[in-house]
């Protein structure tokens, strides 16, 4: 999944790569930028937008409403938090009030300012649609649930200047996303990162309307979440990291306040315990997890496959089931990843009964499980998610698997690493990451279509999108943003945009467009030379 195994060399995958890859050149000059209205620079695009009339100019009197008596706190909290987010921006003070309280009278439709009404008799904007409607007397944020109000005001946020207040353009935006799951990946264990730089990361994946993270939290270089059954495998099995840093793990309230930092903005937090491979850490913390009883030394390298869990002990299945369960206690959202990637040590028949076993334990918690797509060579549990990190040389009788599981009802999640693996090289330029599925320029992360990536996969089986960020070069949040922006953007508009929206020499100006809102934030990115950056 990550490093693959190199016996084909490094070149040859850069010129497979290279070969259907957008080319460019460094010293080549992009069309010019072009002067879009504010409708036209939101990213993702949304689903449609009616421009009509004046706008709605913010000033010291705007206020948010976030309705009357009766409306839930849910919404309440959603106002305060968009609050928060706009008056950096606008040096607008933005009280937060309900509909009754303001200056406008008794209705929520009254009065200056933004706001906030949940409909749930508004079908047609499903779990995370949303409408936003813009007169001159304010803008009403509609939605069905919480979800969709919270996506509404993101989009609101991109309406603003990146620094004032500004006028919100009259019109309509009805927005609805194109897939359920629209992720992102962290990888942790490769390198040791702080809970508050993925809230960080939580923050700029919210305000895209990426509403998945998924954590990497153990592998052969660390273990990164403490476990009270087996606590040797934070403080051992976490204190190292690729090139021999010290490494370090998080808490359980650590964790715990990561999950609900990220649910306060729609953003569900996907733990994984990858195995039964990538487990060096964990075996050098208890050697009782080897066949041989002996626990191997801590590992700092990169290569993979190497090591596996003993599939004979009883004793393994009690580990798991431990860890699985501490982390399923901690976990609010539905999913547990299992990894199940690069078990090369692992015969095939040890792997397909040991993983029928991790997915038991997985159900037994109360979870669905997810895995990597080597899964579908075994025997996927009712209802599991496989994750494809294929690519363009995936051969083909494993892409036939992947879809052999969608027919059977298996919701795969797209993760094609020569188009979405965001540690990638961008060029042989990039100073960070790695290039054993190719140069992904920013064109390239953009230039495929989920709905018919996969042979015989259905847009109807494909649950979403993700976009892994592996660390094996990765050490500081800078690099961390390079590699993930603009990138990112691509990948959240092909997970949340209608497919007839999406259009390179328009998403390229859409992208141009959000470097002022990336540098105001202090996100490093990659200015890609295919994209008229202002």
């Amino acid at each position: 999944m990550r490093v693959l195994r190199r016996t084909l060399g490094t070149l040859l995958a850069l010129a497979a790569a290279s070969s259907c890859a957008a080319p460019h050149r460094d010293d080549a000059k992009p069309a010019a930028s072009v002067v879009l209205t504010p409708y036209e620079r939101l990213l993702p695009a949304p689903a449609s937008v009616r421009a009509e009339g004046p706008g709605y100019a913010f000033g010291a009197g705007t206020v948010i409403r976030t309705g009357g008596p009766g409306a839930p706190e849910e919404v309440r909290r959603i106002g305060e938090l968009l609050a928060e987010q706009l008056r950096g921006p606008t040096g607008l003070p933005l009280p937060v009030v309900d509909g009754a309280g303001g200056p406008g009278g008794p209705g929520v439709e009254d009065g200056d300012g933004v706001r906030l009404r949940l409909d749930g008799g508004a079908a047609e904007l499903g779990e995370e649609g949303y409408r936003l409607r813009t007169t001159p007397t304010g803008v009403t944020l509609t939605a069905r649930t919480p979800a969709g109000l919270f996506h509404a005001g993101q989009t609101l946020r991109q309406l603003l200047p990146v620094r004032g207040a500004g006028t919100v353009p009259g019109g309509t935006v009805t927005d609805t996303p194109r897939f359920a799951y629209r992720g992102a990946m962290i990888d942790v264990a490769r390198h040791h990162f702080p809970v508050e730089q993925v809230k960080r990361y939580v923050d700029q994946l919210a305000q895209y309307k990426i509403n998945t993270l998924h954590v990497h939290l153990t592998d052969d270089q660390g273990w990164r979440i403490a476990v009270d059954s087996w606590p040797r495998l934070a403080e051992y099995g976490g204190a190292s990291e690729v090139g021999g840093g010290p490494g370090g793990s998080w808490s359980k309230d650590e964790y715990r306040d990561l999950a609900a930092y990220a649910a306060d903005r729609y953003v569900t937090l996907v733990p994984e315990i990858d195995m039964p491979g990538h487990v060096n850490a964990a075996q050098a913390a208890y050697g009782e997890l080897t066949c041989d009883g002996k626990a191997p030394a801590r590992y700092t390298g990169i290569k993979v496959g190497f090591s596996s869990l003993c599939v004979s002990k009883e004793r393994t299945y009690e580990f798991i089931d431990d860890v699985l369960g501490e982390l399923a206690a901690l976990t609010p959202g539905p999913y547990l990843h299992i990894g199940g990637d690069e078990a090369h040590s692992t015969p095939a028949a040890d792997y397909a009964r040991f993983m029928d076993r991790a997915q038991a334990v997985v159900a037994r918690h109360g979870k669905t499980v997810m895995a990597w797509h080597q899964l579908a060579s075994a025997r996927p549990a009712p209802g599991a998610v496989l994750q494809y990190w294929g690519h363009d040389r995936t051969p083909a009788a494993e892409k036939a698997a992947v879809a052999a599981a969608a027919r059977a009802g298996h919701p795969v999640v797209l993760s094609p690493a020569d188009h979405a693996y965001l540690d990638m090289k961008y060029d042989k330029q990039t100073r960070p990451g790695l290039a054993w599925a190719g140069y992904v320029p920013a064109q390239r992360a953009y230039a495929w279509n989920p709905g018919s990536y996969l042979p015989d996969v259905p847009e109807s089986a494909v649950l979403g999108v993700e976009a892994p960020l592996w660390t094996e070069t990765i050490s500081t949040r800078s690099d961390w943003e390079l590699m993930a922006f603009p990138r990112l953007l691509s990948l959240a508009e092909l997970a949340w945009s209608p497919s007839t929206a999406l259009d390179w020499p328009a998403h390229r100006q859409r992208l141009a467009a959000q470097g002022p809102r990336l540098d105001a934030q202090d996100i490093t990115y990659y200015r890609a030379p295919e994209v008229p950056w202002p």
